[in-house]
């Protein structure tokens, strides 16, 4: 009668005849395709692709001796595959049709045709970035945006580093670094990802001084707490959430005033750094040349929001002020390079010129409810016969919203084209929009179990793609 151990013993003899049975890495490397791409992506990175093959099939035939074996042929196709994975560029172009036009995790906002334009044109070449050519001697980079970004603002001067919160820590590390900073409880925001006003203060060296309840903040709150220890009065714009009910603070006049009776420098946190009166659009949003005229000190905002520009944080105020921060020995650890410096640029020409559907951002948000109907419905006639019969497309109303920490209790109108499958799930589809076969991922959104898709967020030129990639996902 055999034992209880002869069946794993023979188990493990099988196993360990099918690994001697797997090809050597060099036997692998020797296949026409493999030696194709070792002429191209180099020895060293093939080799680690086939090892990296080859060792998970190892591992997969001594955990299962169900495994199928594979044929050598079949382990080239994979090290194929592998290879062009390790080569190919985790960062990549994504249709965005989910209606959220500053979409932090997509990129916020796009850049606009000419800034692509200026951005290819400086940085394949050398440039004059910290160069004058009319004197021949070397000059500063501020000054390819700096008298635009004034102008715009409605400051004396301007400066760019890499992002809003960098500029926020830099004007505190100048104004108030050892010295308190006074500031509503209220305006205490996070900023995303678990970055804090408070945490950024903290680091800038400055000392929080909070004022005034979570709802209601006085004038006199602000004016009681100053003391000798006080450097700075600062307002944050509260971008990424709305307060509402009982609720008071003082207006930004009120605050400037105080400022001035007291000797003490404003300074406005604004974020999403609305250029342009969006009004007209259904969108209230602080304009940044509205503060500089009601007398703050300085001011700080994004340049990937509203602006529609590439990512940065804008510093405008006073001449002295914004020279003062300049100076700042942080400044040159926070500055930009020339890549953000020519995308500003293009951008803030666009708006020097008044051409602000030239910057796609503005365009989606300026782009009535009804274009985007007429977009839709023509998207849906030209989708229907390709889809199966189990499958159906309609257009309805629905809303798009601004995202990216700006305006979050504002929608704008729109109309969605709305998917849905006998054969799919919702859910089946947006992975499959998500991960497809060939081209870019889709990323769309679902609402009452239907896919829906926003192309008030589809570049006009990206909308045949996006068909292709809805019919694929629909087989």
């Amino acid at each position: 009668m055999p034992s209880s151990s002869e069946p794993a013993a023979k188990m493990q003899k099988e196993a360990s005849a099918r690994l001697r049975e797997l090809p050597s890495v060099d036997e692998i490397l020797g296949r026409r395709a493999i030696a194709g791409l070792v002429e191209t992506a180099g020895r060293g990175l093939v080799t680690e692709a086939v090892r990296s093959v080859l060792a998970e099939l190892r591992a997969r035939l001594k955990g299962n001796a169900d495994e199928p074996a594979l044929s050598v042929d079949d382990i080239e196709a994979r090290a194929v595959t592998e290879v062009r994975a390790m080569l190919a560029p985790s960062l990549r172009r994504v249709i965005n049709a989910t209606g959220v036009i500053l979409h932090t995790n997509l990129g916020r906002a796009p850049l606009s045709a000419a800034a692509i334009e200026q951005v290819s044109e400086v940085v394949g070449r050398y440039s004059n970035l910290e160069y004058d050519i009319a004197s021949g001697e070397r000059g500063k980079r501020d000054v390819h945006t700096a008298r635009m970004l004034a102008e715009l603002a409605g400051a004396e001067s301007a400066i760019v580093v890499n992002n809003n919160a960098a500029a926020v820590f830099l004007v505190l590390n100048t104004l108030a670094k050892g010295a308190e900073v006074i500031v509503s409880r209220g305006e205490l925001i996070e900023i995303g990802d678990g970055f804090r006003i408070p945490d950024i203060m903290s680091e800038s060296g400055a000392v929080l001084r909070e004022v005034g309840t979570t709802n209601r903040t006085r004038i006199r709150d602000y004016e009681r707490a100053i003391n000798e220890r006080t450097k700075l009065l600062l307002r944050v714009h509260p971008s990424n959430f709305r307060m509402a009910g009982f609720t008071e603070k003082p207006s930004l006049e009120e605050l400037v005033a105080l400022g001035r009776r007291a000797q003490l420098p404003v300074f406005e946190d604004l974020g999403s750094g609305c250029l342009a009166d969006l009004a007209p659009s259904g969108v209230a949003e602080p304009l940044v040349r509205d503060s500089c005229r009601a007398g703050v000190s300085v001011v700080s905002f994004s340049g990937d929001k509203l602006l529609g520009g590439p990512q940065a944080g804008i510093i405008a105020g006073g001449k002295d002020m914004v020279e003062r921060i300049r100076r700042n020995p942080m400044f040159r650890a926070l500055r930009v390079d020339k890549l953000t410096i020519a995308a500003l640029g293009a951008t803030l020409q666009s708006y020097r010129r008044g051409a602000l559907d030239e910057i796609p951002s503005l365009r989606m948000i300026r782009t009535p409810a009804e274009e985007i109907g007429r977009r839709a419905e023509d998207f849906a006639q030209r989708l229907r016969p390709a889809l199966p019969r189990d499958a159906t497309v309609e257009v309805r109303a629905g809303f798009s919203v601004i995202g990216g920490g700006s305006t979050p209790d504002q929608q704008l109108p729109t109309h969605v084209v709305s998917i849905t499958s006998r054969h799919h799930s919702a859910s089946t589809l947006e992975e499959r929009l998500r991960k497809p076969a060939a081209g870019a991922p889709v990323i769309a959104r679902i609402a009452e179990d239907r896919l829906v898709l926003d192309l008030r967020t589809v570049l006009p030129d990206e909308e045949a793609e996006l068909a292709s990639s809805v019919a694929a996902a629909l087989v």
